[in-house]
């Protein structure tokens, strides 16, 4: 969008509000005009920039220009809404929901508990007709999400139009499927993931695989590679909106704005999926304090840290903090986090760690929120965040070997 065209359209919004008097003489539409390039000036100097590319490698620096160049052009936020919150909220609220038609898949962990996969098979890709060789994405949901989530829906959209299969990790007890056993997730435990893992490459062996997590997703992907270095089938991994330390992530959301906005309600999500299977859970911990927990850092205290045996909750976030483990990456990851993400501050992004490592690349845009990345004046459908991963996922599985053997 050029100055001329987002003044038009500023001056249209306004012009409603000056009253018809002050039209006639000229008053009006000077207010609306002087506004209307103001408010453009400002949004093109401070809002819409270009996004840091953070990473030590040339290599993996040129394949991204060259096939990922989403990552160096200038991102415009929809020019009502660009603030980190707001965009947050707005999300899942304005962007529309693919119809995607799943197969589910429940397999079994080694306590005994279950699984859930939803796989969806894209079986007619022309790109890609013989399922055995067909490029697989696995994705991983944020903290109370599943398949269901609008952004999971959009990456399959960008998915089908590729070509690629995809399959999405459902965590314990968030898609509606029973508990088995007394317990759920968390961002450190990588037990089930490298289940999921192992199960989709006995599979599939022969097709190219690759990951991508959300939010806490995101966060459990990245400490699953940091442990694991080079040895997994995955080729490569993206990762959005990953809260790097989780002391610094808790701090910011139990501020008063944040916690009214998103801390309590992630909380009272939190303990739903508890109080399904509360008599499960009754022997582990207390469950009537878990229940009166009003954030997160109090939910864990009580409950998560309990169940997977830390001895505090601090204790569970230093061990759930991704920016430990980055150093230890063994393979190509590029992550995207907005500068003013409040579920992920600005300085407590791992800049100086990605530098060390040439598996890494870090895209940070001044704007986007958690999660949101909405661009153009009704973002209803494809968002910044969706373009990245289309173009990265298909960079990786048609141009890998150009980055893979760097």
């Amino acid at each position: 969008m050029n100055l001329q065209e987002l003044s038009r359209e500023l001056s249209l919004c306004l012009a409603r509000q000056v009253p018809e008097g002050l039209w006639g003489s000229g008053v009006g539409w000077s207010l609306v005009l002087c506004f209307g390039v103001a408010y453009a000036c400002y949004y093109l100097s401070s809002i819409a920039k270009k996004p840091e590319l953070v990473t030590c490698s040339k290599s993996f620096h040129h394949f991204l220009q060259d096939h990922c160049p989403v990552v160096t052009e200038t991102y415009y936020p929809t020019v009502w809404c660009w603030e980190g919150r707001v965009q947050t909220l707005l999300r899942p609220l304005i962007t529309s929901r693919p119809y995607v038609q799943y197969r589910n898949e429940l397999i079994k962990a080694t306590d005994g508990g279950q699984i859930s996969l939803d796989w969806f098979d894209n079986n007619d890709s022309m790109c890609y007709p013989d399922s055995s060789t067909r490029p697989t994405i696995l994705l991983l949901p944020g903290l109370t999400g599943s398949s269901r989530e609008s952004y999971i829906l959009h990456m399959i959209q960008q998915s089908k139009e590729l070509g690629y299969r995809c399959v999405v990790f459902n965590y314990r007890g968030t898609a509606g499927e029973n508990l088995l056993t007394p317990r759920t997730y968390c961002a450190s435990n990588t037990e089930d993931l490298e289940a999921v893992i192992h199960h989709i490459h006995s599979l599939y062996s022969s097709a190219s695989f690759m990951a991508a997590g959300v939010s806490m997703g995101g966060m459990l992907l990245v400490n699953y590679l940091g442990k694991v270095d080079t040895k997994t089938p995955l080729k490569a991994a993206a990762v959005f909106s990953a809260g790097w330390n989780v002391f610094d992530s808790i701090d910011s959301l139990e501020k008063p704005v944040n916690w009214l906005l998103f801390n309590y309600y992630l909380t009272s999500c939190l303990q739903s999926s508890v109080i399904r299977h509360q008599e499960m859970f009754g022997k582990l911990c207390n469950i009537n304090l878990v229940l009166k927990a009003k954030s997160i850092r109090e939910f864990d205290k009580q409950f998560t840290s309990v169940i997977f045996g830390y001895s505090t909750v601090d204790d569970y976030y230093a061990d759930a903090s991704p920016f430990r483990r980055l150093e230890t990456v063994g393979i190509p990851v590029l992550c995207l986090n907005s500068m003013d993400d409040v579920f992920s501050p600005s300085h407590a992004i791992p800049v100086e760690m990605a530098k060390k490592n040439p598996n890494v690349a870090l895209v940070l845009t001044s704007c986007g929120g958690h999660i949101g990345f909405l661009e153009g004046l009704w973002p209803r459908k494809c968002t910044y965040m969706d373009r990245i991963f289309k173009q990265f996922v298909e960079a990786v599985f048609e141009h890998g070997s150009k980055i893979l053997n760097m």
